[in-house]
């Protein structure tokens, strides 16, 4: 019974974790609810494992890093609190594996990137594209061309679903 609990709330933490990426590769704002969110299904999933203490510990550990990390302008204090947040679900053992998933993570994210800046032609003249996605990808390809941040976010999901899931 507790595997299939798991299951579910491991499979509700991914699509929170994925709709996070998403946002903040269309926005880079991560709300507060959200993580807020991710965080419940974190604890939720310490619950089921039985480690509420050492995820407690973790998480504060994990918050400390990215503040860290922020305070030199190296991360955003959203991916700040969403590490905290995921970082709830994990023992404390279990920190370098998070932290090298995100970071191998990051570094595919950046190379991606950089590539894209090579492919992607500023648009000039023509018709506008409209609907979501395409307002997306016009917001994004000026991203590029201006050397904006990554949405690192997306860094910390993936990470996060390869040491939880």
């Amino acid at each position: 019974m507790e595997a299939c609990l798991a299951q579910g709330v491991g499979a509700g933490f991914a699509l929170l974790l994925l709709w996070a990426a998403l946002r903040d590769i269309a926005v880079r704002l991560i709300p507060d609810w959200l993580v807020s969110l991710v965080a419940l299904s974190s604890i939720s999933l310490a619950i089921i494992r039985h480690h509420v203490l050492a995820g407690l510990i973790s998480g504060g550990i994990l918050f400390c890093l990215g503040f860290a990390c922020w305070s030199r302008g190296w991360m955003g204090g959203a991916d700040v609190k969403l590490l905290g947040a995921v970082g709830l679900a994990i023992q404390p053992r279990q920190i370098p594996d998070l932290v090298l998933a995100v970071t191998l993570a990051g570094g595919v994210l950046a190379v991606l990137y950089l590539m894209a800046r090579t492919f992607v032609a500023e648009r000039s003249g023509g018709a506008i594209p409209r609907g979501r996605i395409a307002r997306v990808l016009r917001i994004e390809r000026w991203r590029l061309h201006r050397g904006c941040p990554l949405p690192y976010v997306c860094a910390i999901a993936v990470g996060s679903v390869i040491v939880l899931l």
